[in-house]
Formats: structure tokens, C-alpha cells, sequence
């Protein structure tokens, strides 16, 4: 019998069930089928049929037939159900609805302060998704899941973000449930670095099984890809590069409460800061941006040294994971290759050779939609998962 796992970042999705098999888009025939998992012709019979009935599977044109009648063909029916993707910054968010594979139906972006609470934050999601599901003429009773990124460390198993340094009245939160008020739904949410690094793999890199993904704005964080899974850690902090100290920074407070974090001195708003005591007028990341993009010198300056920086601590972390790709996002990475020149400058001199020989330090490919195409890939993989069909069928 033919191994028919799949797998993702996200981990297995329960191969060994029917519909997993037929969620890569590719037809296939009830023999086919039967061939592959070893289940009686009967049995993929009955289960082909209540598929059908879902509306999860769809006939294709018919297969080549050796003789007699032809053997029909079924594939995923990509709009069968919808989700909704969800990315939150510390200043923006993007909402999309998209089908079964991921494709965008429909997205939305605008200005919206994280630091405004969950009440205001979700009932933003809560009226935009209803917008936008009227808008694509689609209904609530089809929405399967929804997948969120927020900017802060979030406990993946109860969705609560836990003491998010700039996100006021969010800690301990309960997200999911005060989201499920409103849509009856699961909801599936995660640091939105994690989710963006999900987002870039299956971009650019679907084949890489070592990636870590940067974002440089309001914050400092990443997600990390290893063995072509996604490392969450122990309590779901892995990946926050922000607060480990520099030697640069020593002194110079930061809003976690410690002194000479990372973030505290590549961040945009830091960028922005040093700008300000050099006399020039530059108030937030975005400014800093648009002074580099007119070639302002210090602004340069500025930015490639925030670079070196946060590369001063990812020489550590490609020693210790050993990545293929190192994809830098988030509004600084607007600011091109100043930045990323910063990064490859101390790796590259620093860490160990045969560890950077095939590395690639890159700018993300996704950029702004890095994380709403992440928060979908976590909306699908559970809405697909074997439970969750299982489900569907009973109700």
C-alpha cells in the first residue's frame, strides 16, 4: 500500500483518511483510491458518496477507461466551505476570505491599533468578515474556520495571547471564545510572526525544511521552520528574537520591562527615535522608510546598522538551527536591501562557513501578504483535519 501522509508545517493531517488524499486537487478514481489506501471498493464507495454530500469533493472529467463505462474522477471542491484569514500588526490589519486551497476571494487592509483591546479589535474582525462574506455573495453558515495572527506571544492550545508587551488588555484574553459569540466557528490563533513564516514557505519555499522567517516593524520577532515543521516551543515563545539583548543596547530601555533588547534598538520606532536626537523628523518606522527610499543618508545609515544588529543574534540562531533560507518582512523591509545588507554582513563574516555556504538571506517574497496567506493555511489545515470532517458528516 502506497504512504499517502501529508503533511505541512503544521504537522500530519490524518493521511490515512479518504478526503486527505484527495485535498492535494489532483483527480482520482474509485479504484484509484482503493488502490491507494486499501479500503474495499465498497467502502471508498460509501465514502465518496457522503463527500459528495458535503459538496467537499467534486466530479472531473472522466479518467481514460480500458473498456466498458468510465471511471469517474473527483478532486477537492475548492469552494465547497470558505474561511477567513486574519492578520493583526500593532498598527494595521488585513482580513481575507479565501477557498478551500488558499485562494484569495476577497481581502481588506486598513489602520487599526492593536492597542485599542480585543473588544474593539475583534469586533472589528467580526463586522468585516460579515462585510465581506455579503460582499462575495457568500453566507456565515458556510465560514469553517478562522485563522489570526496577533503580535504578541500567544499559548496556541487556548488561543490566549500571554503578557504581549505592546498589546494593553490583551493578556490572558480569551479569543476564540469571545470570537465564537459572534461566529460559530473554530478559530485558530497564533503569533503573527508564526503565521507569516507559514505564509512565506508555502510562497516561495514549499520545499525548504529549514526556514526562519524575520519581521522588522513595530516589533522584532520570527518564526522558525525546522525539519519542515513549525517550532511554537514549549509555551509557544519560540522564535522571539526581539528581547534578547545586544551589546549595543546596553542600557537603553525597552517596553518588556528589560534593558538593551534588540527591539529596543532595530525596531522601526527605534530607528525612528535615533533619527529624532540627530535632529531629523522622523516619527514612526514608515517615515524612516520613506527618508531611505529618498536617499537620506542617516536614514541609511541608520537602517543598515539596525540590519547588523538584528544579525548580531541571528548568527546565533543559524548556528543553532542551521536554516537554508532567512526571509526578512514586516515595514522595515520596505526599506530594501539597506537592511537586509545590514543582516548578511555580520552572518555571513560570523557564523561558522559551511553553515552560510548555501544560506540565503532574502527579502520576503509574501511581504504584506505573508500573513493572511499563513493565517489561512491555519484555518484550512483544521478545517480539513479528519475531526473536523467527521463532524460536518454528523451534523
Amino acid at each position: 500500500m502506497q504512504d499517502i501522509s501529508r503533511g505541512s508545517a503544521l504537522g500530519t493531517s490524518g493521511a490515512s483518511e479518504l478526503f486527505q488524499l484527495l485535498r492535494d486537487g489532483q483527480p482520482h478514481t474509485r479504484a484509484e483510491l482503493a488502490k491507494l489506501t486499501g479500503l474495499a471498493r465498497s467502502t471508498i464507495a460509501l465514502r465518496v458518496d457522503e463527500l459528495m454530500r458535503l459538496r467537499l469533493i467534486t466530479p472531473v472529467d472522466d479518467a481514460v477507461s480500458t473498456g466498458g463505462r468510465p471511471s469517474s474522477q473527483f478532486a477537492l471542491n475548492p469552494t465547497a466551505r470558505v474561511v477567513v484569514a486574519a492578520d493583526f500588526g500593532a498598527s494595521h490589519a488585513t482580513i481575507a476570505i479565501t477557498d478551500l486551497t488558499g485562494a484569495n476571494l476577497i481581502k481588506h487592509r486598513e489602520p487599526l491599533n492593536i492597542g485599542d483591546g480585543p473588544d474593539v479589535v475583534l469586533g472589528w474582525l467580526v463586522e468585516t468578515t460579515h462585510d465581506l462574506l455579503a460582499q462575495i455573495n457568500r453566507d456565515a453558515t458556510e465560514l469553517v474556520a478562522i485563522g489570526m495572527g496577533l503580535p504578541g506571544p500567544v499559548q496556541h492550545g487556548t488561543g490566549q495571547p500571554i503578557n504581549p508587551p505592546i498589546m494593553p488588555g490583551w493578556d490572558r484574553f480569551d479569543v476564540p471564545g469571545w470570537v465564537q459569540q459572534h461566529l460559530a466557528v473554530p478559530v485558530l490563533v497564533d503569533n503573527d510572526v508564526n503565521i507569516m513564516a507559514l505564509g512565506e514557505r508555502a510562497f516561495a519555499w514549499p520545499d525548504t525544511e529549514h526556514l526562519i522567517f524575520v519581521k522588522v516593524a513595530t516589533g522584532i520577532g520570527s518564526g522558525v521552520i525546522s525539519g519542515a515543521l513549525l517550532q511554537r516551543g514549549a509555551q509557544g515563545v519560540a522564535g522571539d528574537i526581539g528581547h534578547v539583548q545586544i551589546p549595543r543596547g546596553a542600557g537603553i530601555p525597552c517596553h518588556c520591562g528589560n534593558r538593551g533588547c534588540l527591539e529596543a534598538l532595530a525596531s522601526g520606532p527605534a530607528i525612528a527615535r535615533q533619527l529624532r536626537a540627530e535632529g531629523i523628523d522622523a516619527q514612526t518606522g514608515q517615515d524612516v522608510v520613506e527618508l531611505v527610499k529618498r536617499g537620506n543618508v542617516d536614514a541609511i545609515q541608520a537602517v543598515r546598522q539596525a540590519g547588523r544588529d538584528i544579525g548580531e543574534v541571528l548568527t546565533a540562531c543559524v548556528s543553532l538551527i542551521n536554516p537554508s533560507v532567512i526571509a526578512i518582512g514586516g515595514g522595515m523591509a520596505q526599506a530594501g536591501e539597506h537592511l537586509i545588507a545590514g543582516v548578511r554582513e555580520v552572518v555571513y563574516s560570523r557564523a561558522m562557513p559551511l553553515a552560510t555556504e548555501h544560506l540565503a538571506i532574502v527579502q520576503s517574497a509574501a511581504a504584506e501578504n505573508a500573513g493572511v496567506i499563513g493565517a489561512s493555511m491555519l484555518a484550512i489545515h483544521h478545517a480539513l483535519s479528519p475531526e473536523s470532517i467527521a463532524s460536518m458528516a454528523s451534523a
